[in-house]
């Protein structure tokens, strides 16, 4: 399969791609592709995001996750998680363009721009994992289940969502962007490997009761919530994949900005009344969840919906983080709230309140729909979330019984950075002897 997929021409690749010259195709093409930029770029919020509510000694560990994933996801997405999720086969599971060899284009723009945009889709949902399971694992256990993500898992339930033949695509199920697809397949695989891997040392007291483990530089993190938000426009507005008379990507993008805006401000208030100050690192969590949550319904639904979404996203994550406290799943940057419960209540918030005149396969509940579109949103969330959880805790077992998913004590107390890596995010932490 290597082999052909180096061998095959590009003009193979680019046949029956149209006329080339058609100025929409090329207008529609760069949309695209300045889309998949952006969504590329949010691979930089999201190390900017983790390593800065993480400690010092482990943020080189965090980055580095971070580049990796990405790269494991494309060479992974082109092999063969694209077929898996675009490629003639059943409701399930698709098997024709193994390394994008006669691959199947479903879009109106070139397999190649369809292809790059859809792979930094595929590296978003592996990167989300890095942060709730930060601080403690094994970098050689993180890249192994980060190609069962890419190659499988991410590629299974796209093909359920966003393949014509897949068999939730087939009942009406609406995930514009990836709710589900992106944000609960990573939220829950979180959730799991998380409460596999254990708390880490020092977390929660012997009373049982959290302690505060303050990442490093929230600055740093702040930084990375502005580059995710501006990635962001590329997420929602680019799965158009057309730019058309520009009224679905304007309401789209502003779907999108108030939910955050919403998201951001309620989480503010909910932490402000609950715990006595306004947390920015709660707010900017809340701003996340908002975003979660706005992706499956972005184009379904009206500004004043997007409002309402973004308010309930904030405490969702507020409470969703307290929760994870008393069961005592460590979750360092809120991966679990942020995109897995909101990741489910946005694909919810479809059922609810979305519009078939916006596009959706029918009304939801508060525009006279009834429980229909509701009831295939929630069928599609339990199945996407029981398929992820179950399928990766086999890997996590698997890799916990083999050469281990957890550092060791010492390596943990000592900073994942020396240990794993050999080197620090900021000289001068570690005292060195030499003979």
């Amino acid at each position: 399969m290597l082999l052909s997929a180096i061998l095959l021409p590009a003009g193979v690749l680019m046949a029956g791609e149209g006329d080339a010259a058609s100025p929409t195709l090329g207008i529609d093409t760069l949309w695209v592709l300045l889309a998949a930029f952006l969504v590329f770029f949010m691979q930089a919020g999201f190390g900017m995001v983790e390593a800065g509510l993480t400690r010092a000694k482990n943020a080189c560990n965090i980055l580095t996750k971070n580049t990796l994933d990405y790269c494991v996801a494309c060479l992974m997405f082109f092999l063969c998680g694209y077929a898996i999720m675009f490629g003639n086969g059943n409701g399930f599971i698709g098997w024709t363009g193994f390394g994008m060899n006669s691959a199947e284009n479903p879009s109106k723009v070139p397999l190649l721009a369809f292809w790059l945009f859809q792979a930094a889709f595929c590296g978003a949902a592996a990167t989300i994992v890095a942060g709730a399971m930060a601080e403690r694992m094994k970098f050689a256990a993180y890249l192994t289940y980060t190609v069962v993500i890419s190659a499988v898992v991410y590629p299974i339930v796209g093909h359920w969502i966003w393949s014509s033949g897949g068999w939730l695509a087939k009942m009406g199920f609406g995930d514009f962007a990836g709710s589900t697809v992106v944000h609960s397949v990573g939220g829950w695989i979180s959730f799991v490997g998380t409460a596999i891997l254990g708390p880490r040392i020092g977390k929660y007291g012997e009373d049982g009761k959290p302690r505060p483990m303050p990442g490093h530089s929230i600055p740093l993190a702040s930084l990375g919530v502005f580059l995710l938000w501006f990635g962001w426009f590329g997420f929602n507005p680019g799965s158009t994949l057309a730019i058309g008379d520009g009224a679905a990507i304007s309401l789209i993008a502003v779907n999108t900005n108030l939910a955050a805006c919403a998201g951001a401000i309620s989480a503010m208030l909910v932490v402000w009344k609950f715990y006595g100050k306004p947390d920015l690192s709660m707010t900017m969590n809340g701003c996340l969840a908002g975003l979660v949550a706005i992706t499956a319904p972005c184009a379904f639904v009206s500004p004043a919906a997007s409002i309402v979404i973004g308010l309930i996203a904030g405490c969702i994550v507020v409470f969703g983080v307290a929760l994870l406290d008393k069961i005592k799943v460590d979750d360092p940057v809120g991966a679990v709230p942020v995109h897995g419960m909101n990741g489910v209540f946005g694909t919810l918030a479809v059922g609810i309140w979305g519009q078939k005149s916006l596009g959706l396969a029918r009304d939801g509940l508060l525009h006279g729909g009834g429980l229909a579109q509701l009831g295939v949103q929630a069928l599609g969330n339990i199945s996407v979330c029981l398929f992820a959880m179950a399928l990766m805790a086999v890997v996590f077992l698997a890799i916990k019984g083999t050469f281990g998913l957890r550092v060791s004590r010492e390596e943990e107390l000592r900073g994942l950075d020396i240990g794993e890596h050999g080197m620090e995010a900021y000289a001068g932490f570690q005292i060195f002897t030499t003979q």
